[in-house]
């Protein structure tokens, strides 16, 4: 989709203030991955096949294959492309997932590659945040707390409260994380899992994270709650890139960890458009149900239609159709 990214000149972290430089606004429309409006590019980096399933991850394997998933999306170089997305005056948010413990979560050893990647750019750690819905999620998945104005930020929605306005789309009405408001951009890295309710939980329902009601929305599966809820203006401008935590997946039994429905799938999921990697994602689900002889999320009765729902004309987030949707799985060392 041809979306903007409008730039705020300054930014408020919790009691202090940082001041930065007016920047410009970013168009992604000149961006490989995201020139035609009708499809969209999905990047899978994978380890080499005929590995050991238990594969030993740190930053730097990490590392090397969030930079061949930016550059395989972008089709420029990996600095080129921190250096294009981000500048110097941004404040950059990454919103992970903790929501199901240490095992099932946001690994640190993405969100350490990604933040070397943002300073090496040019962004001072001052200038960069992980947040989430709750400062215990990250604490339980083993994030240590930063509320100090020294260093990468950690913290959850509860220190930095929720705006007193409430965002109105459709079905939801919701206050959004001042976390969120205050952050010029976003990384998106959700996890991979199924969800007993919405069906799967990826990258749109992620930033249910971000808003203070998320358990008013998971009627009707979710739709079109999700979509709805991913159409307020700090979400749709801001995110600039979405990276899916794939090293750890989960087919059924979510939003908990249930090891017996997880397994090592060993990969990141990078795309700009968030349905169509929902749409990729739920593929993906639907598959490993199958080889585990379960039936598919639509057969089991919790279609994830709000991934539809979200490219529909009344929303247009993004695509949701698998023939307009680039596939690109690449190998990693």
């Amino acid at each position: 989709m041809n979306r903007r990214r409008f730039i705020q000149s300054s930014l408020l972290w919790g009691s202090g203030a940082a001041a930065g430089l007016p920047t410009k606004a970013i168009s992604l429309s000149t961006i490989p991955s995201n020139r035609r409006p009708d499809h969209s590019r999905v990047v899978t980096v994978q380890v080499v096949s005929g590995e050991a399933k238990e594969v030993k991850f740190d930053t730097d394997r990490i590392g090397r294959m969030v930079d061949a998933a930016v550059e395989a999306l972008f089709e420029m170089s990996a600095p080129k492309v921190w250096q294009t997305l981000f500048r110097r005056d941004d404040f950059v948010g990454l919103k992970v997932n903790c929501l199901a413990g240490k095992y099932l979560s946001t690994h640190q050893i993405l969100t350490t590659a990604i933040t070397e990647r943002l300073c090496t750019a040019g962004i001072a750690a001052e200038r960069i945040i992980i947040w989430d819905r709750r400062s215990q999620d990250l604490e339980r998945s083993g994030y240590k707390l930063n509320f100090s104005d020294k260093g990468i930020k950690c913290y959850g929605n509860e220190y930095g409260g929720f705006n007193e306005n409430v965002f109105e789309f459709g079905m939801a009405a919701s206050q959004i994380s001042k976390i969120l408001s205050r952050c010029t951009a976003v990384i998106n890295l959700p996890i991979l899992k199924d969800h007993g309710i919405v069906g799967l939980s990826g990258a749109l329902k992620n930033f249910f994270g971000a808003i203070n009601n998320p358990n008013k929305y998971h009627l009707s599966h979710g739709d079109p709650y999700v979509a709805d809820v991913n159409m307020a203006a700090d979400i749709r401008h801001k995110t600039r890139l979405t990276l899916c935590d794939a090293l750890v997946a989960q087919y059924e039994g979510g939003p908990p960890f249930m090891s017996e429905f997880s397994w090592t799938m060993n990969s990141l999921v990078a795309a700009v458009d968030m349905v169509a990697m929902d749409r990729v994602l739920w593929d993906i689900i639907d598959q490993k149900r199958l080889q585990e002889q379960l039936p598919t999320l639509q057969a089991a009765g919790r279609e994830p239609h709000y991934i539809l729902t979200a490219a529909d004309d009344v929303h247009r987030l993004g695509v949701a159709s698998l023939e307009k949707i680039e596939r690109i799985t690449i190998d990693s060392a």
